[in-house]
């Protein structure tokens, strides 16, 4: 039986940093965000439906989705938000528990579910074991101001839109203290594995 960790953490928390150490051990990574963009491709089903609840005028001139419109469409209207989360999630969710089965099929000794929002989506059900990439408030939105380029009132926005790290934290299964050096990270996730009897 494979383990399936459940890879989670903030914006600008370093959740991509770790990943990349999983990704470098050939650890299998399925990443929520990447399927959440394959589902919408032209030809899928989340697409179709897309197309007949917001018609038309959120495609391209060449038939794919034209994210920018649709952000901006949806960002104001919180019931065409739900409406959109309704079609995309369960897509993402079905492609995710197909992918993340074929390789506990294939014999993988553990297999990662990237999910920014693991908790906030209550897909904590789908993992053996939850891990918090963690910073501090102030490293958090420090990284965030210079990654993106935000105000502090930009990156404070960002920041409260999510669940706070402290409370992932708590929940969380381990954690990875993130405030630190990338190599103090990379030993944290080894210790973590180990642990865990994954071998690296």
């Amino acid at each position: 039986m494979a383990l399936v960790i459940g890879l989670t953490g903030g914006i600008a928390s370093g959740k991509s940093t770790i990943a990349g150490f999983l990704a470098e051990w050939n650890i299998p990574i399925i990443d929520a965000d990447i399927i959440s963009r394959q589902v919408v491709e032209k030809g899928e089903t989340a697409y179709e439906r897309i197309v007949d609840v917001f018609g038309e005028e959120v495609l391209l001139s060449d038939g794919n989705l034209d994210r920018g419109k649709l952000g901006k469409l949806i960002f104001r209207d919180k019931e065409k938000r739900e409406q959109l989360n309704d079609i995309v999630h369960p897509a993402v969710r079905e492609k995710m528990l197909e992918q993340r089965d074929a390789f506990a099929a294939k014999g993988e000794e553990a297999v990662v579910l990237d999910i920014p929002l693991l908790y906030e989506s209550s897909l904590t059900h789908f993992v053996d074991k939850v891990l918090v990439v963690y910073v501090d408030e102030e490293t958090q939105r420090r990284r965030l101001m210079n990654r993106n380029g935000f105000s502090e009132e930009e990156a404070t926005e960002r920041m409260t839109a999510q669940m706070p790290l402290d409370k992932k934290a708590k929940m969380a299964d381990e954690i990875i203290d993130n405030n630190g050096t990338i190599e103090s990270s990379r030993q944290q996730l080894l210790n973590i594995l180990k642990k865990w009897a994954i071998q690296v």
